[in-house]
């Protein structure tokens, strides 16, 4: 926000009081200038002052959320988000005014919206909001409507009513579906909880977020980017990676349209991958190829399926026995959502053998400390080479080499 000019002023001494003509072109100017300054100051004030009722009305919004005041809420204007988030356990919700734009009784806000999930949320989630306000006769501001800011993704009360299930280590939200389905998915992520503690080890929350929104078009929107890049994608998770124990919580978001053409193992392995991720958030970071975030994601997933090779990398079996070995680790690149299928499910298969490699090899105790040296790193150049020095006592190539032998050993 600019900072608040000074107008100055500057009174008129006796050597310009003269008589005649002469006075009235030398005091009209100075008398202008200080009207203009008096009107500046007096719109600024007006403005400061609207931007200070609209935020009391926020404040005043926030706390019916908190306070379940159904009545309270709907005094601050439309009451159509009330009912949506109701249900949501939530520590914390405010609002901060960023920006408002007035337009007679009419103004548009920006704000910053805060929240906390009570239980799961160390750090409040920040997201960008727009709301629309009117002013009534008496000068009262109320909120007309409220909606993601430009660019910004939604949120899961946004497209609807949420229902909240409760697992023994998993919140599910949902938007548009049963109790039934949500409890499934408890269930799921109940099983994945344990499971990540057991090959991560305990050092991390221990509970999960799981959101699952209508359809896919839910989930994109929840994510800000087209359908599009997420169809077949069973589930993402979000998050800031390298946060430390104080960021904003995951959020394992799912596609129920690609969920339910999964049996009831992939189902597991999906929801146990995206936990991990969870998991390992604050070990990740620009440090960390996505051929290892993912790949041991996979291998939590797949530890316990007993799942060979041959049924867990059919993509990659395929150009194996066509004698068209990969001649390099997966690439970042090779793992975007709107590329080529095949080359996507290969590079998640070769980064998870890649990891069950090391697990066989090293044991599985090397391949956690493996994943924690290339994130202690913190940035890319060397981090897997000096890793993999430091833990594995070998070379980038020596590994690369190994890898695509243990292809050929697994897949031909």
């Amino acid at each position: 926000m600019a900072g608040r000019r000074r107008v100055r002023g500057s009174g008129v001494s006796g050597r310009w009081a003269v008589p005649g003509p002469l006075f009235a072109p030398l005091c009209v100017p100075l008398v202008v200038l200080l009207l203009v300054g008096l009107v500046a100051c007096g719109g600024r004030a007006g403005a400061d002052s609207a931007r200070a009722d609209v935020q009391r009305v926020l404040d005043r919004r926030a706390a019916a959320v908190l306070d379940h005041d159904a009545s309270a809420y709907a005094a601050t204007g439309s009451d159509a988000g009330y009912a949506a988030v109701r249900a949501v356990p939530l520590a914390g919700w405010s609002y901060r005014v960023t920006g408002l734009h007035r337009s007679g009784d009419s103004a548009t806000a920006d704000a910053e919206l805060s929240y906390r999930v009570d239980g799961y949320d160390k750090a409040p989630v920040t997201v960008g909001r727009t709301l629309r306000l009117a002013r009534d006769g008496g000068g009262r501001w109320s909120v007309t409507s409220e909606k993601p800011a430009a660019k910004v993704g939604e949120q899961l009360w946004d497209q609807g009513t949420v229902r909240v299930v409760r697992g023994a280590h998993s919140l599910v939200l949902g938007v548009g579906q049963s109790d039934a389905r949500l409890r499934s998915f408890a269930e799921l992520a109940d099983g994945a909880v344990p499971a990540v503690s057991a090959a991560w080890g305990t050092d991390w929350a221990g509970h999960v977020v799981v959101l699952v929104p209508k359809s896919l078009e839910g989930m994109a929107g929840l994510l800000g980017s087209p359908a599009s890049a997420y169809r077949g994608i069973a589930a993402v998770t979000t998050g800031e990676t390298g946060g430390g124990a104080k960021a904003p919580a995951d959020r394992v978001v799912v596609n129920p349209d690609a969920y339910g053409l999964l049996g009831q193992v992939g189902r597991q392995v999906v929801l146990t991958h995206e936990t991990t991720h969870v998991a390992t958030r604050a070990h990740t970071n620009g440090a960390t190829p996505l051929w290892l975030s993912e790949g041991y994601a996979d291998w939590v997933g797949y530890r316990e399926t007993g799942r060979t090779p041959a049924e867990a990398a059919p993509e990659l079996q395929q150009v194996v026995r066509d004698g068209d070995v990969p001649e390099a680790l997966p690439a970042d690149g090779d793992f975007g959502f709107s590329g080529d299928a095949n080359r996507l499910a290969q590079a998640y298969e070769g980064g998870w053998l890649a990891c069950r490699m090391i697990a066989e090899r090293w044991g599985e105790v090397k391949l956690d400390a493996f994943y924690r040296a290339v994130g202690e790193h913190r940035t890319r150049p060397g981090a897997v080479e000096g890793a993999l020095r430091s833990v594995l006592d070998t070379s980038l190539e020596q590994f690369t080499a190994d890898w695509r032998a243990y292809l050929r050993a697994q897949l031909g």
